[in-house]
């Protein structure tokens, strides 16, 4: 059965929908800023989602009034992941003809997902328990992400959350999928979903070294640097995205526009608990999605490399692209949208799927930025300006702590 691509929608720090990512991957226009020092040794670099206006944003979409009664008092995160999903819903269509209710489904991407929410609230809770929004026991739970957006969009079909780390958005696409595949639905949304962090877990990423722009006396010259020899950590972004997943079958029926097919994925564990990335692991669910697909390395235009630039993850990456890749390595593009947009976490998978689907629609590979000494000089990596490129098929990879390894490839649309 052939699983394509019907719908999309993105917000994050350098685009409120589709089309606007579209032109600022072009153009390669970044969303990492300074921010104030939080005083705790935690970074102070991130890529914020700016001038959210969720009253603004909801009232474009003909479930627009029910998603205000619905989400009105909600955390703002929940709000934006809302906004996605509406985006993709009429992206593909789905508000003029679509499946049963019981034949849509709903797979939230990510996990601990409220834990700025619940620390923003603690003052209140200290001053005085009762205090607490009324809500509360519901909006802690990333579980409120599904239900609220089931409820908007009328989905009745199996839903849940899934988490892998870093690697939950990929996660959340192989599951959707799999609804898909197995029969139990005809279409499925895949929300990647905004993940809010503490200042707590922020301090808690630098202190194991992971994030740019912690303990620096210039945290702008720290930057983002994927696949470079300054590389130094990833910097948190803001984000949420959204795709809609459909069998061919159900998307000719309802004469919806195909974007992509997702041809391939694999996921599989390396048996740890640890951060260090795995290049066996690597390696391994690369060349399975591309088994999974039909297709060879010779066939891959192009990696939305997972590249979060911390010096080993990008290093072991690069070394199991060669290992998936064998005598291809050097032909596809390679890029990173972290390097544009940040880390945004849980949701990064999903972000990267419709970046990947944009470039391959629109005939380009956005740039890198900061890539002024390669760790590598045999990969083709995008330099720091788009350039021009057809992209038959797209491997995207996300790799997250505890081991988890995904890739997934993608097929241009016939047409």
């Amino acid at each position: 059965m052939k699983i394509v691509v019907t719908g999309m929608g993105v917000l994050c720090s350098v685009a409120p929908d589709v089309p606007s990512f579209t032109e600022a991957l072009r153009e390669g226009r970044c969303g990492i800023v300074p921010m104030p020092d939080p005083g705790d040794g935690g970074p102070r670099l991130a890529a914020p989602v700016r001038d959210f206006c969720f009253s603004e944003a909801a009232s474009a979409f003909e479930a627009g009034r029910l998603a205000l009664r619905a989400a009105h008092r909600s955390p703002e995160p929940l709000q934006m992941d809302l906004v996605t999903a509406m985006q993709a819903f009429e992206d593909a269509g789905l508000h003029r003809s679509a499946p049963p209710a019981d034949r849509l489904g709903l797979v939230v991407s990510g996990h601990n997902l409220s834990s700025g929410y619940v620390h923003d609230l603690h003052p209140k809770y200290e001053d005085n328990p009762a205090h607490l929004p009324a809500r509360f026991a519901l909006h802690f739970m990333d579980t409120d992400r599904v239900g609220t957006v089931s409820q908007v969009l009328g989905i009745k079909g199996e839903g849940y959350t899934v988490g892998g780390a870093s690697a939950s958005g990929n996660v959340g696409l192989v599951n959707g999928s799999r609804l898909v595949e197995s029969g139990s639905v005809d279409a499925c949304l895949v929300v990647g979903a905004m993940t809010d962090l503490s200042p707590m877990e922020k301090r808690g990423l630098a202190t194991i070294g992971a994030v740019a722009g912690a303990d620096t006396e210039d945290p702008e010259q720290a930057g983002c640097r994927p696949f470079d020899e300054h590389h130094e950590g990833f910097v948190a972004g803001q984000g949420a995205a959204c795709v809609v997943l459909e069998s061919e079958e159900s998307a000719r029926s309802r004469g919806a526009r195909v974007l992509a097919e997702l041809a391939g994925y694999d996921l599989k564990l390396s048996g740890t608990s640890m951060p260090e990335p795995d290049e066996d692991g690597e390696a391994t669910v690369m060349a399975n999605a591309m088994a999974m697909a039909g297709i060879g390395p010779d066939d891959v235009d192009y990696v939305n490399a997972h590249a979060t630039a911390t010096p080993r993850g990008d290093e072991i990456e690069v070394l199991a692209l060669r290992r998936a890749l064998g005598e291809a390595f050097g032909k596809p593009w390679v890029n990173s949208t972290k390097g544009l947009v940040g880390h945004c976490m849980c949701a990064a998978g999903v972000v990267e799927a419709v970046a990947t689907i944009i470039q391959m629609r629109h005939d380009f590979v956005h740039p890198n930025l900061n890539l002024n000494r390669p760790i590598n000089h045999d990969c083709r990596f995008v330099p720091d300006t788009a350039q021009p490129a057809r992209i038959g098929h797209a491997l995207s990879n996300s790799f997250g702590f505890g081991g988890f390894n995904t890739s997934v490839v993608l097929r241009r649309a016939d047409g």
